[in-house]
């Protein structure tokens, strides 16, 4: 365990079992992907670690026999930021598991090039990932893993009683509390995927405009996490709470209350969000 420059106290990634297997994919970063920096933002991590576990799965026979999985949390370490232009490589494994849910790791490293846009040499860019990945049948409730998925993804790890353990604060601070007043975040129908449910890249979107009025946490080494708490379905609007400590930001992200019982202006937690200056 690590603590952050204010002493909050940092969990390291799991490094991967010796000798385990992992699948391997290479993505070119695209101008589309950065910002006005050439950093590439952390909405276009959500889509690499989108894409590698699609390719992942499609190149397994388990497409047939466990295809559905929702993401309940994402944790994005930017150790050194990778920029355009490169080619990422994406290393992923399983880094731990429980009969119904797994974290995957997923590795990403880039030997950035230059160009005319981007002469200046960096250094190579290491974002290490991680996933609460839940399997789920065609209703999407929890289910179980199936004993050939189970098999291959426990010979990756000695993890095998995985327990969910959130690590963002769940419940939202009074507004009258807070510096920051709440913000609206407008959100368009391309951000929703064909099952209607908000795409995970587009949450991390509406947090890289949030981190643009605090540079010095994405100037340095910091570690992002968003945790998924209920969908969010077009038609639905984002109420952005915001709380800045010295070494951290907090955001929840907010819907209106549904139901009989819902009071007007009510509003519900969807997603909670950290990002948070590592150590040196």
């Amino acid at each position: 365990m690590s603590d952050s420059p204010s002493g909050i106290s940092i969990e390291p990634l799991s490094e991967r079992k010796d000798g385990a297997r992992y699948f391997e994919a290479d993505y070119r970063v695209r101008t589309g992907d950065v910002d006005q920096e050439m950093r590439v933002r952390l909405d276009a991590v959500a889509r690499y670690l989108q894409d590698v576990a699609n390719d992942n799965i499609e190149a397994t026979d388990y497409g047939q026999s466990d295809p559905f999985w929702i993401v309940r949390r994402t944790v994005i370490d930017v150790i050194r930021p990778i920029s355009w232009p490169a080619t990422v490589t994406a290393q992923r494994w399983c880094g731990a598991l429980s009969t119904r849910w797994t974290n995957m790791r997923v590795r990403l490293t880039a030997e950035h090039e230059t160009n005319r846009f981007n002469p200046e040499h960096r250094e190579p860019g290491l974002i290490e990932t991680e996933a609460f990945w839940i399997n789920v049948n065609d209703q999407g409730m929890p289910s179980r893993i199936t004993d050939d998925m189970f098999e291959m993804l426990s010979s990756m790890t000695d993890q095998h009683r995985l327990r969910w353990r959130s690590m963002n604060p769940d419940k939202a601070p009074d507004p009258d509390d807070l510096e920051l007043a709440d913000r609206e975040h407008v959100l368009r129908i391309t951000d929703f995927d064909p099952f209607k449910h908000l795409n995970n890249a587009a949450y991390l979107e509406a947090i890289e405009d949030e981190v643009l009025d605090h540079p010095d946490l994405v100037d340095a080494p910091h570690r992002a996490v968003i945790e998924y708490l209920r969908p969010i379905v077009p038609g639905v609007s984002i109420t952005l709470r915001r709380v800045r400590e010295p070494d951290r930001l907090l955001i929840w992200m907010m819907i209106p209350a549904d139901g009989p019982d819902a009071e007007v202006g009510e509003l519900v937690v969807a997603a909670t969000v950290s990002v948070t200056k590592l150590g040196e």
